[in-house]
Formats: C-alpha cells, structure tokens, sequence
C-alpha cells in the first residue's frame, strides 16, 4: 500500500511539474514575442547555466527546453510530495494554490538571488525580474490547477515512507 500511495505522488507530481514547466515556457514565449525577444536565447542560456552545453552543442535550444522541463518535473514532485505530508498534518487544506505560489516565489528568489548569481551571473539578467517571478507564480498555478484536477480519491494525503500503517486509511 506505501509502494501505491508513493506512485501516486509521484505521478501526480510528474503532471504537476510539466504542466507549471509548460506554463513557464508559454510565458516566456508570449514575453519574448510582445517585446521583441528571442525566448531562444533563454533556452540557450537554461543550457549554460546547466553546464551542459558540450552535451549537445549542435542542439543548445532543444537541450535548453529539455532540462528546464527535467528540472520542472523534478520540481513538481518534491512539491507534490511537500503538498501530501502538509495535508497529513492539515487535512482540512484543499486548495494547494496558495502552497504552491508561496513555495515557487521561494525556488525564484532562492534562485535569482542565490544560485544563479554564483553558477551563471548572465542568466539572472536575461529577463526582467517581474517576468522571471511572474514564470515562477504561473508555474505555481499550474502545478496547483493540476492538482486539484486529478480525482479527489487521488489527492488524498498518504503517509510516505515504511511506517505507514492500515489504521492510517480507517483500517482499509
């Protein structure tokens, strides 16, 4: 029974992460298309800050996208796994939108003011700040619209790990 709440999770997790890295790259294309931009040169730039652009040089765009929608997943199922441990505690919680934009402003500023700045300084100034945030908040949207779009048997909160017990679930 963990092995099945633990899928579960998870998988919820993986369409919770492509719908919000999807929702980023809508944005980011949308941004780039009203001001003039090129949303390419972020892809290029998600491949630098990486450090994976010897992987495939011929290809940085296509790499770009595709480890920025590696790390949307990862994301997504860390905070859905966050998301079910906090209803295990707060049952009465419904609504994972406030969780996941309160979480995603703190990946952005962690990012944009930590991380980057040390691992690709150029990166952080690609796109306004406002825009970099607004991704982040609309990932957090989706994620949280992706949740709450599964079936509600589905969203129930589990207990993971190896302590969990049949008396968890009323003895089913």
């Amino acid at each position: 029974m963990v092995a099945s709440a633990n899928i579960t999770v998870v998988r919820q997790g993986v369409l919770a992460g492509m719908a919000g890295g999807l929702a980023e790259v809508a944005w980011v294309t949308l941004y780039a298309g009203l001001t003039g931009g090129d949303a390419a040169v972020l892809a290029r730039g998600v491949t630098t800050a990486a450090g994976v652009t010897a992987l495939v040089p011929a290809s940085p765009i296509a790499l770009g996208v595709a480890v920025h929608m590696t790390l949307a997943v990862m994301l997504g199922v860390a905070l859905s796994c966050a998301w079910s441990a906090l209803r295990v505690h707060r049952p009465s919680l419904d609504n994972p939108l406030p969780f996941m934009l309160a979480a995603l402003a703190g990946v952005w500023a962690t990012n944009f003011f930590v991380v980057l700045p040390i691992v690709s300084p150029a990166f952080v100034h690609m796109v306004p700040y406002a825009v970099s945030l607004a991704s982040k908040l609309l990932f957090g949207a989706a994620a949280a619209a992706t949740l709450r779009w599964q079936p509600a048997a589905r969203l129930r909160p589990v207990r993971l790990g190896r302590d969990w017990r049949a008396s968890d679930w009323g003895g089913q």
